[in-house]
């Protein structure tokens, strides 16, 4: 292969694949800065700690258990008593709370003058001071030893309970991206889409409250009211497609209107409080995870992103979306129906946005006519990051995907640092101005 058949293939790498490798950078650096020292707990913790004490006694050996009054320690406790008692060992004891109450626990074992073999502890319990003059005080507990779950290394950005933090909380607007993204290839832009998630929540919360039964709400209810909610929206966007394409209103001025608009018709809905009123089982869409533990929000957001993906590049409509970014008057001569396009993706990004709102609200179990806030500004920057030309005609759905995952894994990483939020906002404005750079300069005509 000669050096330039090289280049032409890096290049092309790089066109088509750049976003990606970054994410992959990204997540490489965030593992490496974030590689700490793990300490196991709950439930696999009491596993390894009863592993460990089982090969260490005898039988009839005597265990007591000391964990502090918390719900993940409660867990730990149970299981390390079922695990150690069907190997004959006795567990004398469960010592909950703080140090104090370990303290007058072993005083009175200390008093008794019986043996005990193993303190079975956790990461922190292990280093309570009271373990340190048991020989001193209590001649019978000096041949006590302290277990506690072996500790091991990993990055705190690698575990499961991160990447599916990062995952759900990515959700909602990678989710609006999707309609973001078709706008912005027509050549427009939506700065609605924030308002529009609150309004969806105060429109579904409200439903919820007032018609559907409140908290004894039924799912067909929910559901009802949910679908009331994002039509509600889908509405507000076709009316901005209206604007635009039968007055022909700069985008932005529309859009910008139906921002203010819609976020004052949800605080006049919601009376400028929030709606609690709605079952516990209305936040199954936002918090639940039935399959593969992934949460429900963050699977609906898979098989989205596939239709999309499939419509824009399998289907004539997305065909016609592309044509009218890239050159409109073209696509008018070639019998494209411009206006059609455009009330559609108004359309689509608006009932986008309704459905994150519902999402929202199925997470925070109530509708708010707060929320939202900003969120068109990083809705806007991961369809950006992810390679969509802000002049309309290029962009891919999958790439607003990864767009919003840079994002977000920007954020975690920064905040597993404990970077302060003014510096986080300098450094993703930094990206996203970075990102339309490297667009403009890849359309720049070389030479």
């Amino acid at each position: 292969m000669t050096n330039r058949h090289f280049h032409s293939a890096v290049n092309h790498l790089l066109s088509e694949y750049g976003m990606v490798v970054v994410l992959f950078l990204l997540c490489v650096f965030f593992c490496a800065v974030t590689y700490d020292e793990q300490h196991p707990t709950g439930v696999v913790a009491a596993r390894q700690l009863g592993s460990a004490i089982r090969a260490a006694s005898k039988d009839r050996d005597r265990v007591v258990i000391v964990v502090r009054d918390s719900t993940e320690d409660r867990l730990f406790a149970e299981e390390l008593r079922k695990t150690l008692s069907a190997d004959r060992l006795e567990v004398v004891g469960t010592v909950r709370g703080q140090p104090a109450d370990a303290r007058r626990a072993i005083t009175q074992l200390g008093q008794k003058g019986e043996p005990i073999a193993f303190f079975a502890c956790n990461q922190v319990t292990s280093n309570w001071e009271v373990f340190a003059p048991l020989q001193q005080r209590f001649p019978s507990l000096a041949g006590a030893r302290i277990f506690k779950p072996e500790s091991y290394y990993w990055p705190n950005f690698l575990k499961t309970e991160n990447l599916l933090n990062i995952a759900n909380q990515i959700a909602v607007i990678a989710i609006i991206a999707i309609g973001m993204t078709m706008v912005i290839i027509t050549g427009g832009i939506d700065l609605s889409v924030g308002s529009l998630i609150a309004l969806s929540a105060v429109v579904t919360s409200r439903l919820i409250r007032d018609l559907a039964g409140g908290d004894a709400a039924t799912t067909s209810g929910m559901i009802l009211a949910s679908v009331c909610g994002i039509l509600a929206c889908a509405v507000c966007g076709l009316f901005s497609g209206a604007m635009v394409t039968l007055f022909a209103i700069p985008p932005f001025i529309v859009t910008l209107a139906m921002m203010l608009a819609t976020s004052g018709l949800a605080y006049i809905l919601a009376e400028g409080q929030s709606i609690n009123q709605v079952p516990d089982a209305f936040v199954w869409l936002g918090r639940g995870a039935d399959v593969f533990w992934l949460p429900n929000a963050v699977l609906l957001m898979i098989v989205l992103y596939a239709v999309a993906h499939l419509m824009m590049k399998r289907m004539r409509i997305g065909r016609y979306i592309y044509a009218v970014g890239g050159n409109s008057e073209a696509a008018r001569l070639s019998g494209v129906s411009i206006r059609s396009v455009l009330l559609l993706v108004y359309a689509l990004c608006g009932a986008l946005a309704g459905l994150g709102g519902v999402i929202t609200a199925s997470q925070l179990k109530s509708g708010a006519p707060t929320y939202g806030q900003m969120y068109e500004l990083y809705v806007i920057a991961a369809v950006v990051v992810g390679g969509t030309s802000l002049s309309g005609g290029s962009g891919k759905i999958l790439g607003t995907l990864v767009g919003a995952l840079i994002i977000a894994v920007i954020q975690n990483g920064m905040n597993l640092r404990g970077v302060e939020s003014y510096t986080q906002k300098i450094i993703l404005g930094g990206v996203i101005l970075g990102a339309v750079l490297l667009d403009r300069l890849k359309r720049r005509p070389r030479g």
